[in-house]
């Protein structure tokens, strides 16, 4: 499984890439929108997990862009504002994606993950 991770905490991003890594999970991190459309345009990734809200484009703006560059890229995100059903609501008219309310833990994360792979079709 090859993961990109975009959040602008750079601390948690950081480790959560380490802490994927250690479990066999290949895993690229930036804290930028911009830097991970540059970076789907030389690498090919199974999953992005990216942060709702971060300056210039978020996570929702973000998903839309990198589904047009990788078609069949599955998509969770990570949210620490607001409670779940603000986020459910947020996304409701662009499809039934995953999410995280931050502190996120590894194992929630990896079966999400897992779980976003095996299913048929976009996201």
């Amino acid at each position: 499984m090859k993961a990109l991770l975009v959040d602008d905490e750079p601390e948690l991003v950081s480790a959560l890439a380490e802490r994927l890594s250690l479990r066999n999970i290949e895993a690229d991190w930036t804290t930028t929108g911009q830097e991970a459309i540059r970076m789907v345009e030389t690498k090919t990734y199974d999953i992005a997990v990216l942060d709702i809200k971060m300056p210039n484009i978020g996570g929702l703006g973000l998903k839309k862009i990198l589904q047009e560059k990788c078609p069949g890229m599955k998509f969770i995100f990570l949210t620490g504002h607001g409670s779940e059903s603000d986020f459910e609501n947020a996304v409701a008219d662009i499809g039934s994606d995953y999410y995280l309310v931050k502190p996120v833990k590894l194992e929630t994360l990896m079966e999400k993950m897992n779980k976003a792979l095996s299913e048929k079709g976009g996201s």
